[in-house]
């Protein structure tokens, strides 16, 4: 695709070096003027006979118009002005867009440029306090969505030591995770002492799983825990290297212990069966599996496009309406910062994500179709807590595909106009008039904007700390 505003800053260049105005080059090319200056300022893409038709009336080769370069400093200043008014930072502020037009002197519009590169330069210094994290996490978001969620590598050992547990149909057990656990050498251990923030601690040198007594709250059962701690022997991971090594591991033994208990084959039947009955829905998913509504949708992301042909999206979104996790591969435009990160940022108060927390039973699934610029997307939302904090879990997917999802006649439909401020953002201007300058209000600072990004040689988790409880655990392991 041309650059059309680099096409039409090239156009005028050599318009005004032949001398010609707008009115002149229209009678010998056969188009009208305002045609001619919608082309100019890159709003309208000339056909390839009318490039040539304007070449030859400026006496220069087609191939100079085509050129990819700006033809003065002057002109690529004034096409990074336009980017730069164009983007989503500019539109937050609510400003007016200027136009560089002829009498506004170099030195204006270099002023203008530099105060637009300052303004994106701060944005992004104040998000970078994580950076390392935050741009892994964005990288590999992207890389899964190339790959529609799915490795099926992942998918097919989890399905063989499925197979080798002798696991037919249903909810996988404790018992058949402790088996599976043995055949590969390693023995499950509940204790009540682990290093603060581990979820569990594999002891490679005797061969033992350690685990907490109890599932830890916020959706990891001791199943999942179980399996994650599998899945680094099966994957055969090595301390990571870097942040994104160690969050490419922490992504893959998820999906191991996802692909475990909801092995491919009979996941993928059961979803086959409820699109054949028009009847798709996480919650059936979940209980069939006896997994966590979160896990079940994660799931479904998982198998939906390699194996349903469907589309889609997830949210995991916190009671403020900032997201936690997020994926789609169906067009949503997710919010997203200057380095590109979603998590954190907040959802338009008009998705599923937002509107499900208004229901007063919630005890099934909320539906609502959603209209956004993006086009018309039917989603479902099932709210739960952790804690004293309330989130939400969304699947959506485009209209053409809700036709195979329960709740697909819902009558609730809300439209969404982000990231345009003005639609849940901005407050109403008479609202703003009342109250600006009038009032002050106290905000709950998180804890984690403070903290640095974990250290040690596994992230979030002390490395003494660590080693004492192995020392300790691995003397009686030896008794």
């Amino acid at each position: 695709m041309r650059d059309l505003a680099t096409l039409g800053q090239r156009i005028r260049h050599f318009r005004s070096a032949a001398g010609l105005t707008l009115d002149d080059v229209a009678l010998r090319v056969g188009t009208a003027a305002s045609q001619l200056s919608l082309i100019e300022n890159g709003r309208r893409e000339p056909r390839l006979s009318l490039l040539g038709e304007l070449a030859d009336a400026f006496g220069v080769p087609v191939q100079q118009l085509l050129d990819e370069a700006p033809p003065t400093e002057r002109a690529a200043l004034e096409i990074e002005l336009e980017r730069a008014q164009r983007g989503s930072l500019y539109a937050q502020l609510g400003l007016p867009s200027v136009r560089p037009g002829k009498a506004m002197p170099d030195e204006v519009l270099r002023s203008l440029v530099g105060l637009h590169r300052e303004v994106a330069r701060r944005a992004r210094q104040a998000v970078a306090t994580p950076e390392e994290a935050r741009r892994a996490n964005t990288d590999l978001r992207l890389r899964m969505r190339e790959r529609n969620n799915s490795i099926p590598a992942i998918d097919e050992l989890a399905q063989r030591l499925v197979d080798e547990s002798g696991h037919v149909t249903g909810a996988i057990t404790h018992r058949e995770v402790a088996q599976m656990a043995q055949s590969i050498g390693l023995q499950i251990v509940h204790v009540d002492d682990l290093p603060h923030n581990a979820r569990s601690v594999t002891d490679l040198e005797n061969g033992r799983i350690y685990l907490p007594p109890a599932s830890i709250p916020g959706g990891h059962g001791l199943r999942a825990l179980a399996l994650q701690a599998m899945a680094h022997r099966l994957l055969s991971h090595e301390a990571p290297g870097s942040y994104a090594d160690f969050l490419q591991q922490r992504l893959e033994i998820n999906y191991f212990a996802a692909s475990v208990l909801m092995p491919a084959r009979q996941a993928v039947a059961f979803l086959s069966a409820a699109k054949s009955e028009r009847n798709i829905a996480v919650e059936d998913f979940r209980d069939a599996f006896g997994v966590t509504h979160e896990a079940a949708a994660l799931r479904l992301t998982n198998l939906a496009t390699a194996h349903l042909g469907l589309s889609i999206h997830f949210l995991r979104v916190d009671d403020d309406g900032s997201v936690q996790k997020a994926y789609e591969n169906d067009g949503l435009r997710l919010p997203v910062d200057v380095t590109g990160s979603t998590e954190g940022q907040f959802v338009c108060r008009h998705w599923a994500a937002r509107s499900a927390f208004s229901r007063v039973n919630r005890t099934t699934e909320f539906y609502q179709y959603t209209d956004t610029p993006e086009g018309t997307f039917f989603e479902s939302a099932q709210t739960g807590t952790t804690g004293s904090d309330e989130f939400s879990i969304t699947i959506g997917v485009p209209f053409e595909h809700s036709k195979w999802f329960r709740g697909r006649d819902t009558t609730v439909r809300r439209q969404s106009t982000c990231p345009d401020e003005a639609c849940c953002k901005r407050a109403p201007g008479a609202l703003a008039a009342r109250w600006e300058g009038k009032a002050w209000s106290s905000a709950r600072l998180h804890a984690q904007i403070l903290n640095p990004l974990p250290q040690g040689t596994f992230p979030g988790v002390d490395d003494r700390e660590l080693y004492e409880f192995l020392d300790r655990h691995g003397a009686r392991a030896t008794d």
